[in-house]
């Protein structure tokens, strides 16, 4: 059957890209989300999350990070209101009864100590973080964004908006966790990211690539009412089994819709396999070392 294309979203491009959303969020899933597993291991491990955690994971997209919390215990609720492809694919593998069908052997891993997780633990909402709200519930004990800012101009705006709405919902001196790029020298993947600017419409700067600064994370918790609490950088490489599948898994990350939407996609494909090469190695495989960095604040 051919995939059914369908016209994606984007606030930041005059013409929007068709593309086939299932399959890219497939190659998000499958590909990408888990080069974000380090990052997501060290915050549970700081934060101690287990059993008598209440996580609330805005921007959940396919769940990885929610399936990761709730394997040690922690009760979980995640929330995304821009990918409804990818939220299903989150429903199949968090919540009981519902075939998962794919997954990365981190993805399995973790679905494996989670299948004893209890149904009432897990909840996956379409919508804005007020759609999550319980009163029968208790309030969350931790806040997760970790969808890394500090990439395009203009994304710490949606950001401090969910913060808007999700910080209620927490207990008071609930932790937020908040993610974003790290330095440009520290991120090989900044080379490759340049491409979306160079091929965006120069008339837009939102939606374009910018070098991560130094107090991104702070400006957003410092917007939202939230007191710092503590940060750390993670080492999170991108490595991928082929350039192929590095330029599928990047374009899931939606980064370079506005370059497809200014030019094409057959040019902006042929650009990022460029833009890869020098991160080919001999096998093959492509490998791009980058630092994240997390910010840890609390409610009021």
């Amino acid at each position: 059957m051919t995939p059914t294309l369908v016209r994606q979203h984007s606030s930041h491009a005059g013409t929007t890209p068709r593309v086939d959303l299932r399959a890219r969020a497939r190659d998000w899933s499958e590909i990408q989300e888990r080069m974000l597993v380090p990052l997501y291991e060290a915050v549970y491990e700081r934060l101690d999350v287990g059993g008598g955690t209440r996580v609330l994971g805005l921007g959940c997209g396919s769940g990885l990070a929610l399936l990761m919390a709730a394997s040690r215990g922690a009760a979980v609720t995640g929330v995304d209101s821009r990918f409804p492809e990818r939220l299903d694919l989150a429903r199949r593998r968090l919540l009981p009864g519902t075939p998962e069908g794919h997954g990365t052997a981190d993805t399995r891993d973790a679905r494996a100590r989670a299948d004893a997780v209890r149904a009432d633990a897990v909840r996956v909402v379409e919508g804005a973080p007020r759609d999550a709200a319980d009163p029968s519930m208790p309030a969350f004990t931790l806040v997760t964004a970790f969808e890394p800012i500090g990439c395009l101009a203009g994304d710490s705006d949606g950001l401090a908006e969910l913060l808007a709405q999700a910080t209620p919902l927490a207990g008071r001196g609930a932790a937020v966790v908040l993610a974003g790029w790290g330095p440009p020298e520290r991120c090989a993947t900044t080379s490759v990211l340049r491409v979306a600017t160079k091929l965006a419409d120069p008339l837009r700067s939102a939606g374009s690539w910018r070098p991560a600064l130094r107090d991104d994370l702070e400006e957003v918790a410092q917007r939202a009412g939230l007191r710092p609490d503590g940060s750390g950088r993670v080492a999170c490489p991108f490595g991928y089994a082929d350039a192929d599948s590095a330029v599928r898994g990047l374009l899931s990350t939606g980064l370079f819709d506005a370059a497809i939407a200014a030019t094409d996609q057959e040019q902006v494909d042929k650009e990022l396999a460029e833009a890869l090469h020098p991160h080919r190695r001999s096998d093959g495989t492509v490998w791009m070392p980058n630092v994240f960095r997390y910010l840890i604040a609390r409610t009021p």
